[in-house]
């Protein structure tokens, strides 16, 4: 005798879409107040109106789920703000000088450098970082060569590019060790490398 499958009742097919909801309201939420910034207006319509489009947005599109997870070690992600907070200040007083003593004539130059991290949050991590230094951006992300292209400045000689490629590199470690699973991030050995060339 074939067993007869029960096909899910209505009340409880509702409730699952209301589950996925509610575990989606990060992203619901956000994409409600960028609606309301968008509107410009905090009106009973807007407001509903809002969450009822991301309410749908969540989900009839869902995002992939996350397969890596981040283990945060606290003490080292306070270090990595605070060494941020160093970086922001030294950099943007580099940069402040050269625009001042040199405005248009600043050189800058477009480097490779090595991708020390595999997993898609620790990699968006470590760009973020290098990006929020001032002089220097993530322009491109090669997985399969395993290279940033970073555009950084001022950049004048090998020595300074060297410089650049090594202040990514420790962006890169600090991340590993403040938001990776043990520290280590499944990325490839510092040793063990893809060598960065300077493109001017």
């Amino acid at each position: 005798m074939t067993p007869v499958r029960e096909g899910r009742s209505p009340g409880t097919a509702s409730a699952g879409l209301w589950h996925q909801a509610w575990l989606r309201w990060p992203v619901a939420g956000w994409l409600w107040l960028l609606w309301v910034v968008l509107w410009g207006s905090v009106s009973p319509v807007v407001i509903l109106g809002g969450l009822l489009v991301a309410l749908l947005v969540v989900l009839l599109f869902p995002l992939p789920p996350i397969t890596h997870r981040l283990a945060v070690h606290p003490l080292w992600v306070v270090a990595m703000a605070g060494h941020l907070l160093v970086d922001l200040t030294g950099s943007a007083l580099i940069v402040a000088r050269e625009a001042v003593l040199r405005g248009p004539r600043v050189r800058a130059a477009v480097l490779e450098a090595p991708l020390r991290v595999d997993t898609d949050l620790l990699i968006t991590a470590a760009s973020h970082l290098t990006t929020m230094t001032p002089g220097s951006m993530v322009l491109e992300i090669d997985r399969g060569e395993r290279l940033f292209y970073i555009h950084s400045l001022p950049v004048r000689d090998a020595a300074e590019a060297e410089a650049q490629r090594g202040d990514v590199a420790s962006a890169e470690r600090r991340v590993r060790r403040a938001l990776a699973p043990g520290g280590r991030g499944g990325g490839a050995p510092d040793g063990d490398v893809h060598d960065g060339k300077e493109q001017r």
